[in-house]
């Protein structure tokens, strides 16, 4: 429904789902059929665990982790890692430092 964008040097596990289709949150106007699309962007060198979902209009930035079943639902700052539903940071990554595990 809407582009998706996928920075170089990504990792995406099984199972990761990317929507970009949405629709009103009003009964009224889902009933009608109404649809829309939000593009998602996700940045160079990003990690995005099994079975994560990303939501509709979600920028992900550069360096970026996303664990395994994060719901994303807004957007990601560089070098981040989320997890948990709804996503949030559990920690920044310092790129001075090797990545551990």
């Amino acid at each position: 429904m809407c582009e998706i964008r996928i920075g170089d040097n990504c990792f995406l596990a099984p199972g990761v789902h990317i929507y970009t289709a949405t629709h009103p949150l009003e009964a009224k106007d889902r009933i009608s059929g109404a649809e829309f699309g939000k593009p998602v962007t996700i940045g160079h060198n990003v990690w995005i665990g099994g079975r994560a979902v990303i939501n509709p209009g979600v920028k992900i930035g550069y360096n970026a982790v996303i664990a395994s079943g994060a719901v994303v639902t807004k957007d990601v700052p560089d070098n981040a890692v989320v997890g948990g539903n709804p996503a949030k940071v559990i920690k920044q990554i310092d790129n001075g430092q090797e990545n551990e595990g």
